[in-house]
């Protein structure tokens, strides 16, 4: 890979998956926050730089919401 390619890092993309889940489910910052155990303005600070996005969050929405990771990243 050529140094001048900007990829997109996996937490980006994992971050990317949980706001379009989220834009299809119709769901609130609000109750986003809620499943993922953190305050809505910590989620606009993963919107900015999603690296601080720990696996225990991402852990924490799909066991509320009863989704396996592999059906996230299908999106």
């Amino acid at each position: 890979m050529a140094k001048n390619t900007k990829r997109i890092t996996l937490y980006k993309q994992i971050w990317a998956r949980i706001r379009y889940w989220q834009n299809l489910r119709d769901v609130s910052d609000a109750e986003l926050a809620s499943y993922l155990q953190v305050g809505e303005r910590t989620l606009h600070e993963y919107d900015k730089s999603a690296e601080n996005v720990t696996l225990g969050r991402v852990d924490n929405l799909l066991y509320v919401t009863g989704m396996d990771f592999n059906d996230l990243m299908a999106l």
